[in-house]
């Protein structure tokens, strides 16, 4: 597989100190709604997005091909691309299982987020592929929910995604970065994480929080 482009992010960011970076630049809609969980809060989800925008279905029409579109992105992914869910946060959609996990990983693709159910769940976390989910459930999307288009902006959890946007969870939540302003947030980021390094070691040396937030400026 290619060269991880997110590799010193990977190695040296957590996602906490990324959505106060996104914050001070005013991106304060950026955090996914807490319900959003990672399957296995070991795993760091991080990758650009590739977004599917779904709707409801109550019924599959005869010779129609209710997979179409959802495959049609799999079988698209590229290395460190995530694939990125959207359902409306119905409870009905659950998109993704372990032959989706099995397809995405063999693409290359670094994980998954979605507000829709997960389902498979031990096999998923036994493949080692970061998932993050609205919930677990062992509904099929068929005749309940289908792909209306690939690659369109999407709102999920509260955030508004959009292809090619940076996505990175890790077991604090989840944030979407705008690739806009991906450079910015991720050099702002590493600098911040050098001063609460600072803040840390100061701290542990039994310095007042008064004094080390006082030249410091973190907490």
């Amino acid at each position: 597989m290619a060269r991880d482009p997110f590799a010193a992010a990977r190695r040296k960011l957590f996602v906490s100190v990324v959505s106060d970076t996104l914050d001070g630049l005013g991106l304060r809609d950026r955090a996914f709604a807490p319900h959003i969980r990672p399957l296995d809060e070991d795993r760091v989800l991080l990758g650009r997005a590739r977004t599917a925008l779904y709707r409801e279905v109550f019924h599959v029409p005869k010779g129609h091909n209710p997979y179409a579109l959802e495959i049609a992105l799999v079988d698209d992914l590229k290395p460190y691309e995530i694939a990125v869910m959207a359902c409306g946060g119905s409870p009905r959609i659950g998109p993704w299982g372990e032959l989706l996990t099995t397809a995405a990983r063999a693409r290359g693709s670094v994980g998954v987020l979605t507000d829709g159910l997960v389902r498979d769940v031990r096999a998923i976390r036994k493949l080692g592929f970061p998932c993050f989910a609205g919930g677990i459930g062992p509904l099929d999307s068929k005749g309940r929910g289908e792909v209306a288009a690939i690659d369109v902006p999407v709102e999920l959890g509260g955030v508004r995604v959009e292809t090619g946007d940076v996505i990175f969870g890790d077991a604090d939540g989840a944030v979407a970065i705008p690739k806009r302003v991906e450079k910015q947030v991720f050099a702002a980021a590493l600098a911040k994480v050098a001063g609460e390094n600072r803040t840390r070691a100061a701290l542990a040396r039994g310095e007042k929080l008064a004094d080390v937030f006082k030249r410091e400026g973190i907490l």
